[in-house]
Formats: C-alpha cells, structure tokens, sequence
C-alpha cells in the first residue's frame, strides 16, 4: 500500500518539494508509510491524547500519527525547507495538526498542548539524547508526558535499556529505569530510511512512573552515577573517593563492596548510596 491517506506516497512529496535529508541536521527520512503507521501504534491508543512529534520531516510519521487517530500533533520542524510538505498534511487533517518552525530545544511545547499528552519522534540524532535526558529530568515529577515513543541510534536504544554487568549499562539506563518502564519495541534496518545512516535504529517505548523507582535525591544520584561510570573500570572506592572522605563506610552502608565496579550495582544499589551520602 503506498499511501494511508489520500496523500501522495513520500517519495513523491520529497521530490516535489526538494527535500534532500541535511546531515548536519541529523535528518534521516522514513519513507514507508506503513512502518510509520507500525511506530505510531506502538505508543498505544491515541485518540484521546495530544501528541509532539520532534522532527517530522516531510511528515511519514506524522501522517502515522493522525492516521491512527491522534487527536492532535504537534510538529516542532527546524527545517523550513519541510514546511510546506507538512502545510499539506494539515490541510488533510483540519484543526489536528499544528506545525511549529523552531528548534525543540528551545521550544516550550508542553505549554501548548493539553493532557494526556504523550511524546512520539523519529529524532534527530544529532539531538536525540539530549532531549531524552531533558524529558527525564524535570524540575517536577510526575513531568508532561505520559509516554514517550522515540527512534534512535540502535547503540544509544540499548543504552536505555541496558541491565547490569552488560557493556551498555550506564548513566542513560539509570536515568531511564529510575523514573520509567523502558522497551525496545521495534527495530529497523538502514534501507528503511532516505539515505540510508550507516546504522540500525531502534525505537524504544518509555511509560513514566508516577514516583521513582526508588527514593532518592535526583542530584545526588546524577552526580554519583556521573562520577562512578566516568572511571567505570575503577573500584567505587577511588572513582567516588571525592564524594566524601567515608565513602567507603558509605557504600559498605549502602549494601554496596568498595571494590565493586560502578556498572556491577543495579539501580536499587545507586539509589540507597544516593540515600547514604544525602545524610
């Protein structure tokens, strides 16, 4: 099936309006309008939702989106160039999708879309962690979002998910874990998109916790977690050694070895030395 809509296939509205995917804005286009629609139903039923879509491009994911029903996008669109694709989108969907030219780092979506709102992207790489780490870290929790449906480098989706012990496991997973319920849901080949990046993707599906997962302070974790992996192969005990001068009381207190090695303790072992240090 080449269309979900009465719309044009994307091939088409690419070569129509000349939209040549730019590398320094870490564009990749999503042609299949079908896997659009799959990426789309990943996020679950959304005709009661609000949706913000990051980088929609020539609009593959957005014509998804509606198509299953969102009862409103909105699309924050860096790139000008796509304006006018999406221009035609809107037209098709009247009073569903809103278009915003700017940059979603700058953006402050939440304030114009209404709850239950839940967050789904193919974004950019070259800003995909960063707003990952933002929607994580909120100055309040429970934040905007109720889930978020996102596309990334298949290296950086596993980082999400990673478990202890594994090569992957890191500050990303404990972030993601601490506060949500992390999956990879699908996964895709290079082909899928125009031009091709030189790596898989994969999109992972977040739903937010109403707490955390276990009770700490958000900096004292983040700044454990960043001491503790940015000298992963050191023990605990000389990687946090600038934490405090007992930090070994600390971790022992903690239930953790001094000798133990940052990517060996789960997120519960974080969250109680987080607990520790904050006393």
């Amino acid at each position: 099936m080449a269309t979900i809509d009465g719309l044009p296939p994307l091939r088409d509205v690419i070569r129509d309006h000349e939209l040549v995917a730019k590398k320094q804005l870490g564009q990749n286009f999503l042609l299949d309008l079908n896997l659009t629609a799959k990426i789309a139903r990943q996020a679950g039923d959304l005709t009661a939702c609000d949706v913000l879509e990051v980088g929609p491009g020539p609009g593959g994911l957005t014509r998804g989106l509606l198509a299953e029903g969102a009862r409103r996008v909105l699309a924050v669109e860096k790139d000008a160039r796509c304006l006018p694709a999406l221009a035609e989108v809107a037209d098709a969907y009247p009073g569903r999708l809103e278009v915003i030219n700017g940059d979603a780092l700058e953006v402050d979506a939440p304030a114009l879309l209404n709850a239950p709102i839940r967050v789904v992207a193919n974004l950019p790489y070259n800003v995909g962690t960063e707003l990952l780490v933002r929607w994580l870290t909120p100055k309040q929790w429970p934040p905007f979002w109720e889930s978020l449906t996102l596309m990334f480098q298949k290296e950086v989706a596993e980082r999400i998910v990673a478990k202890p012990g594994s090569k992957a496991y890191g500050r990303l997973a404990l972030l993601a874990q601490w506060r949500a319920d992390a999956r990879i849901v699908l996964t895709l080949p290079p082909e899928a998109f125009t031009p091709p990046p030189k790596i898989h993707s994969a999109v992972v599906h977040l739903t937010r916790l109403d707490q955390p997962r276990f009770p700490a302070d958000a900096a004292v974790l983040s700044r454990i977690t960043a001491m503790g992996f940015n000298q992963r192969r050191k023990m605990l005990r000389s990687s946090l050694k600038g934490l405090t001068p007992d930090i070994e009381d600390r971790l022992r207190a903690a239930g953790i070895e001094p000798t133990a090695r940052a990517e060996e303790i789960p997120l519960e072992g974080f969250c109680a030395l987080a607990r520790e240090v904050a006393k």
